[in-house]
Order: structure tokens, then sequence, then C-alpha cells
């Protein structure tokens, strides 16, 4: 399912077939004392596995780990190539991309990617190129609080560190947005948590992520409804 991990050969010969490439778009940002870096990259990679698990028709590209984190700046090991940078260089990817596949999606596990990236599917859409913008709509608290490491814990638990979870700043993210387009993350929460991670578990994000890959499962019927399904494989 990891297009990486064919010949070229391999994927001119699934292509043919009208295959769908999602491409999961992550970052490399500070998520608290408790979560590793790579937790954006981490969900949206388990996404797209878990979908084209069920698709024999979805393959999956390479992640992007780097992304649009200024937000995060201050934060020991943050890297962030900003929104111009990200929207430029997916731009030319999925340019690339459509030489050898129809549609692409792109799967977006990290909220400060969004702008850049509705603009760049605006401009290839723009060209008549078949890309898509799929972000999980699971709710929940907005940064490194309950949801995201109740996912951490039903993806990679050895990566949490349960003991050092705690609580940041607790506001809803529409009351915070001015205050972090203002000073980020920082300005808000010493601790760079939105949210409160304490309590949550790997049943909780094992479900959380159930809904989000049924959720794309559901989008890319609608978007493509003629798609040929050949279920689990």
């Amino acid at each position: 399912m990891f297009v990486a991990h064919l010949t070229s050969p391999q994927v001119h010969a699934r292509a043919v077939a009208d295959v769908i490439l999602v491409v999961p778009l992550g970052s490399t940002e500070q998520h608290g004392p408790h979560l590793p870096l790579s937790t954006d990259t981490d969900i949206a990679v388990a996404v797209c596995a878990r979908v084209a698990a069920q698709r024999a028709d979805v393959l999956v590209a390479p992640a992007l780990a780097y992304g649009a984190s200024g937000e995060h700046a201050g934060f020991a090991g943050t890297l962030s190539i900003g929104q111009a940078a990200l929207e430029l260089l997916v731009v030319e990817l999925c340019r690339s991309a459509t030489e050898t596949f129809a549609r692409i999606v792109l799967v977006n596990g990290h909220g400060g990617n969004v702008e850049a990236l509705r603009r760049a599917v605006a401009l290839l859409r723009s060209e008549s190129r078949d890309v898509r913008l799929y972000s999980p709509r699971y709710g929940g608290d907005p940064h490194a609080g309950r949801t995201e490491t109740a996912i951490q814990l039903a993806l990679r638990p050895e990566a949490v560190r349960v003991d050092l979870a705690a609580p940041g700043d607790r506001r809803p993210l529409a009351e915070l947005l001015p205050l972090l387009r203002a000073g980020g993350v920082r300005a808000v929460s010493p601790n760079g948590v939105l949210g409160d991670p304490t309590g949550a578990d790997a049943a909780e994000g094992a479900a959380l992520l159930r809904r989000a890959t049924d959720d794309l499962l559901e989008d890319l019927r609608r978007w493509w409804p003629r798609d040929r399904e050949e279920g689990p494989r």
C-alpha cells in the first residue's frame, strides 16, 4: 500500500487502474512535555494506512513531516518551513504526482497547515488537477491535549511520557486564536499544551482513529462514487 515500497513498473501497473494517491502531511513540532514531535505526522500516516487497508485502489505516499509551525516557535525541536514554502512544495509535489496519479488526497494532521493547503488545492484544481484536502474531524482539544494523547497511546504507547502529561491552556480554540496569532503558543501555554491530556487512554484513541478512517472512506465514496472497491486486503 506504500508507493515508496514499489518499483516504477509496479506503480505504472497500479496507476493504470485509476489509483488514488493519499499524501500524509504533518509537522515536526513540540507537543508538550509528553508527546513526540512526530505526533501530527504519525496520526496522518495512520489514517492513510488504515484507509489503504480498506480500499485496494489507494496507495500511500511518503509523509511530509515538515509544515507551517511558526506558532510553536520558541519550543525546542520545532522545525517549521512556513506557509509559503509549504504551499509551493505541495503545489509542485502534486503537479509531479498527477503525471502518474489522476486523483490525489492530501491528508493533513496539523491545523497550522490548513490555510497553505487550501491555497495550494485551489491553485491545483484551477489547473484541472483532481486534488482534494482532508483533515480529520474528530474534534477535541486543540493541541497535545486529551485527543492527540489518546491517539498516540493507541499508535505508539512507548513514545508517550504519561508521567509528564499535564494540562495547559484549556480555553476554547475560538477564544485562543487571536492570542495565538499575536504571540504563538508560548504566549498562552508555557508547557505547549492546549487542552488537558490527563486521563487519556488507548481505547479512546483507537475509537478516534476509527472515526477518522471511516470519515475519510465516506469522503472518498462521495468524491468518486464509481470507484471500484475490493474490500480489505
